[in-house]
């Protein structure tokens, strides 16, 4: 029986856009392969944030499915404590994998690194590699880390590895159509462009207009804190326009949540809360009762490139969307996706225009949950996986 190996740092019962794409997708392939393939899926315990934890097996089987998660040490979100992480699972990866031969690995990666432990392994038992790209690592390197004499010496390193690892592998999927171009000078690979996906628990058969709020208006971010998110140059300026009569709610957690509490106490507003990370369950009662959903990127170039997974989970509720995006995601929902208040990255005084001008309603948008449901896109994915065994 044929035997593939699935690395991807994240991994259900985790809350983040990693884990939400690959869970399904791994059982996805099991399924399409079970008789023919064992899908050996190699991650960590749940890790995103250090305020949520939650029990998940380190071995798990489910027919020709099996999951083991590696233990990491403890960790925040900052740059160095998320390298010392991910050494720790490549050297644990390493160590499981030495005597196990494989037929195929697949490495769903946003960071470069869970790609190049790809390559590494691919490469020493000379098999194909099978890549999902989920963010070009060197381009957000460049915008987020301000130190020249750092980027000075880390980029040349970073781009060398990108080369080795992107020039060795047999496919890349890229998860958006904006990586296209900077993928274009590594013409080894064959290429897809499957998105994040609607997940079923978001799509709503009502609107509960009857759970919102009369008496003040609510704008929910819920994901990640960090730097590439830029809460902080948006939400505390927009919450003091805005006033008393609006109330921005920010669920999650991250490596900048520092940064937008000092916002907060610097803007002197009390019309902000920053609660901790909930399972996907409780997310969906509070989206129930907020008026707005909020996404936004930081003002970065790197960003332009990226589809947001957020796109997806926001878009399949019904709840008007504001958006703080520019570049290929801008154009995504330009195209596809309707009710939508369209605002620059940290640009708070065109949102609360926007805001106030804005004649409410909500909407179910249909057509985009017909055209983006993760079932489907995981089932072509898997199917396009398959054909490298």
């Amino acid at each position: 029986m044929k035997k593939i190996l699935y690395l991807s740092f994240y991994f259900e019962p985790d809350l983040c856009a990693g884990s939400f794409r690959n869970s399904p997708l791994a059982r996805e392939l099991a399924k399409q392969l079970e008789g023919k393939a064992i899908v050996d899926v190699i991650t960590t315990v749940p890790n995103r944030y250090s305020s949520f934890s939650v029990e998940a097996p380190q071995d798990e089987h489910n027919g020709n499915l099996r999951i083991r998660r590696i233990i990491l040490p403890s960790h925040k979100s900052g740059f160095i404590d998320q390298i010392k992480a991910f050494y720790h699972y490549y050297k644990e990866v390493m160590e499981k994998i030495q005597y196990t031969e494989y037929d195929l690995v697949v490495a769903s990666s946003s960071r470069l690194f869970t790609a190049y432990l790809g390559y590494k392994i691919a490469s020493n038992k000379k098999i194909p590699l099978y890549l999902d790209i989920r963010d070009i690592f060197t381009d957000t390197v460049n915008d987020v880390i301000s130190n020249s004499f750092v980027k000075m010496f880390l980029l040349p390193v970073l781009r060398k590895i990108e080369s080795k690892v992107f020039n060795y592998a047999s496919h890349i999927n890229l998860i958006s159509a904006g990586f296209k171009g900077y993928f274009s000078k590594y013409t080894q690979p064959n290429y897809s462009y499957y998105t994040n996906g609607i997940d079923q628990e978001f799509i709503q058969f009502s609107n509960f207009e009857e759970l919102l709020n009369s008496s003040h208006i609510v704008i929910t971010y819920a994901g990640n804190i960090g730097e590439g998110q830029g809460l902080h140059k948006i939400i505390p300026q927009a919450a003091k326009q805005l006033g008393v009569g609006y109330h921005f709610r920010v669920i999650g957690d991250g490596g900048a949540r520092k940064l937008l509490e000092e916002a907060i106490l610097q803007e002197q507003v009390s019309n902000v809360s920053i609660e901790k990370p909930v399972k996907r369950t409780e997310l969906l009662e509070i989206y129930k009762r907020s008026h707005y959903l909020l996404m936004h990127l930081n003002d970065y170039t790197a960003f332009e490139k990226v589809l947001p997974s957020k796109v997806f989970e926001l878009g399949a509720f019904p709840r008007p969307v504001i958006a703080g995006v520019n570049g290929y995601a801008r154009f995504f929902i330009e195209q596809y996706v309707s009710n939508v208040i369209l605002v620059h990255p940290a640009a708070p005084n065109e949102l609360v225009e926007k805001v106030r001008n804005y004649s409410y309603h909500i909407e179910n948008r249909e057509d985009f949950i017909q055209s983006f449901s993760r079932k489907q896109i995981n089932a072509e994915m898997a199917a396009s996986i398959s054909n490298y065994l």
